[in-house]
């Protein structure tokens, strides 16, 4: 398919929901402790998992007007999908589910859909400028069930074949949500009802694209029998029929549906083991787009649509476990090499890294979140502390003015209330772990000896952590500090946070051209693949592409490295900046002390008021981003 005017490859219209995840499995949603936190519903996974899959994707709803319609908005935003046809409702909830795991044939789910904002979709919420700009449409089955929302997907496939798009239908079968069983019958896939053939019945002929599984090709076509379902269908649409068999792939059919689903054309299945089967539909149907609209055959489309359903059913949850383009084409380059494909370590920090979440190519962070140093001056006391870290965000946020490419460093011991206040303000938030001046590596009590208080942190905190080590330690020392940072790694995955590990060898020995690199390679060979790097400033461009190489080696993903200042005073930082932002993975600094350290002893004396410290601060960190930002256009325009 073509369409080089057209601005969006694909909007999807239908539900939006939160869905909330069981976090404990293999036992009954009633005694499910905990839930992570997902968008939902099958037009919306679609969507996102378009997205990810380099798709420019679009998507039609309505959300409440709260703080659950707000994440759903965002988080398409952060996964890339257009947002202007999403709807705030002012009057109706966002749709919940709540879903758990039992096991790998039952999977309970609570539907919480009682007039909620997504029902209420109209013909007056389909805007002709935004469909026009589609080159295909795709509407999923629950949008029928009722009159005003059959109403809004009729009016917007009217208008996507007036304006040349191709429409699809994903049946997306769901009884309970037709009226036909009870609130506790959410896992329910098929129950018969002639109602609903008539109604499905009276849109197929709109339709390019009808996917389905057996049973719902039984609801579309009237009859238990599926080839018989698929030639009731085929007697009221030419569109090409694709039919998921679960555990056997799916079978395309573009013409006379033969005797055999074998017949039909057909991609490869993947030997997999089955974990969750929620939302594998919807990843399908995201990967059948990614083939369907780059104008591959048939066998190609069901590759990429088998390949991101294997991926569905082995992950927990529904859009977090779609696949990005990077990750899908190592998986068919490579093949299954682990059946839980969530345990296979090659290709879950593929799936990490290349779907995480927000631009910050260029770093400028202002770092307050020492403890030790705060302490040791003259007029400290804990509370003092928290208020000053206060006036540092003050100053941070003072030269940010909202802008992208600022962030902070800050710690929860000393610095709770700026931490906090730092929610929401676009900021990077950067949070320490290690317990100040600790060698071998200790990590903050407050974390608890295995690293649990890592859940109570917000989504969008990095976990940082500095560890003082050198390549020539000795045997014990790094046994003792690995085992740490490990350790501390693992929790920081299994909490959905970034992790940055900042290290400084220059304080514990001799440092050379390839010490860094050396350090970098050792956490990669025991398994630690940072989100970010935090390094001194080294004093010869050999230090710095020994370094880049060793990380680009190990993680050609990396979200990149920040410079830390060691206190040096600006003129020190401005010739060290010059040096590292030759370095395209640079992408800023972590400066602190050059930053804070006279205001603070002068504040936390008595000598200046809070008004001045946050003046003299936003200066110096002004500064500092301008310094940055000048030599990282000087290196462009050398580079060029």
């Amino acid at each position: 398919m073509t369409g080089s005017s057209k601005t969006l490859d694909v909007i999807t219209i239908g539900r939006a929901s939160v869905d909330l995840y069981g976090g404990q499995v293999g036992g009954r949603l009633e005694d499910m402790a905990s839930f992570q936190k997902y968008i939902g519903g099958s037009p919306t996974n679609i969507a996102a998992g378009a997205a990810r899959l380099g798709l420019r994707a679009g998507l039609i709803t309505r959300v409440g007007d709260e703080h659950m319609g707000r994440f759903i908005r965002e988080e398409l935003a952060r996964e890339g999908v257009d947002v202007r046809g999403v709807v705030t409702d002012p009057e109706r909830l966002t749709a919940l589910v709540l879903l758990g795991i039992r096991d790998q044939h039952q999977f309970p789910l609570i539907f919480y859909r009682d007039n909620c904002a997504d029902m209420a979709l109209c013909e007056e919420d389909i805007d002709p400028a935004l469909i026009g700009a589609a080159r295909a449409i795709v509407a999923t089955g629950t949008h029928l069930s009722h009159p005003r929302t059959k109403a809004a997907v009729l009016k917007a496939l009217h208008l996507a074949r007036r304006a040349g798009a191709q429409c699809a239908l994903d049946i997306d079968y769901r009884p309970n949500l037709w009226g036909l069983a009870g609130h506790g019958a959410g896992e329910s896939r098929f129950i018969e009802s002639a109602a609903v053939t008539a109604r499905l019945q009276e849109t197929l002929p709109l339709f390019d694209l009808i996917v389905g599984t057996e049973e719902e090709f039984h609801i579309a076509g009237g009859t238990t029998d599926t080839i018989a379902a698929l030639r009731a269908v085929r007697a009221l649409t030419p569109a090409t029929l694709v039919c998921k068999r679960g555990p056997m792939g799916a079978v395309a059919f573009t013409g006379t549906v033969p005797d055999s689903l074998d017949a039909g054309e057909s991609g490869p299945g993947f030997p997999i083991e089955v974990f969750n089967v929620l939302g594998a539909g919807d990843g399908f149907f995201a990967g059948l787009l990614k083939g369907w609209l780059t104008g591959q055959d048939w066998p190609t489309a069901l590759t990429y649509a088998n390949a991101c359903g294997a991926f569905a059913v082995s992950r927990h949850g529904c859009t977090p476990a779609y696949p990005s383009w990077e990750e899908l084409q190592f998986f068919l380059s490579r093949g299954v090499t682990e059946r839980a494909l969530r345990h296979d370590r090659a290709l879950e920090q593929i799936h990490w890294s290349t779907n995480r979440k927000g631009d910050w190519s260029t770093m400028r962070v202002f770092a307050f979140d020492h403890r030790m140093q705060f302490e040791a001056m003259e007029g400290a006391t804990p509370e003092k502390i928290g208020e000053f870290k206060e006036l540092c965000l003050a100053a941070a946020r003072q030269v940010q003015v909202g802008r992208a490419g600022y962030g902070i460093l800050c710690d929860q011991r000393l610095g709770r209330n700026a931490l906090y206040a730092a929610a929401g303000t676009g900021l990077w938030i950067g949070r320490p772990t290690e317990w100040p001046g600790s060698r071998p590596l200790e990590i903050e009590p407050e974390l608890g000896p295995d690293f649990g208080g890592l859940a109570e942190w917000p989504l969008a905190h990095v976990v940082k952590c500095l560890c003082f080590c050198h390549p020539d330690d000795d045997a014990a020392t790094w046994a003792a500090q690995e085992d740490t940072v490990r350790r501390l790694f693992a929790a920081a995955r299994r909490n959905r946070l970034e992790f940055l590990l900042e290290v400084i060898p220059s304080k514990i020995g001799p440092v050379d051209d390839t010490t860094a690199a050396r350090v970098i390679q050792r956490f990669y060979d025991i398994g630690v693949f940072p989100d970010w790097w935090k390094l001194e400033p080294f004093r010869t461009d050999a230090a710095w592409t020994a370094a880049v190489a060793a990380i680009e080696r190990n993680d050609p993903h990396t979200r990149g490295i920040v410079v830390l200042g060691l206190d040096a005073p600006a003129e020190e930082l401005a010739e060290s900046f010059t040096l590292a932002a030759r370095q395209p993975l640079v992408r800023g600094f972590a400066v602190g002390r050059t930053i804070f350290g006279q205001p603070a002893r002068d504040w936390l004396a008595g000598r200046i008021d809070d008004a001045a410290a946050v003046a003299r601060m936003a200066e110096s960190y002004a500064a500092l981003c301008n310094i940055w930002d000048k030599a990282r256009a000087a290196a462009r325009k050398e580079a060029a």
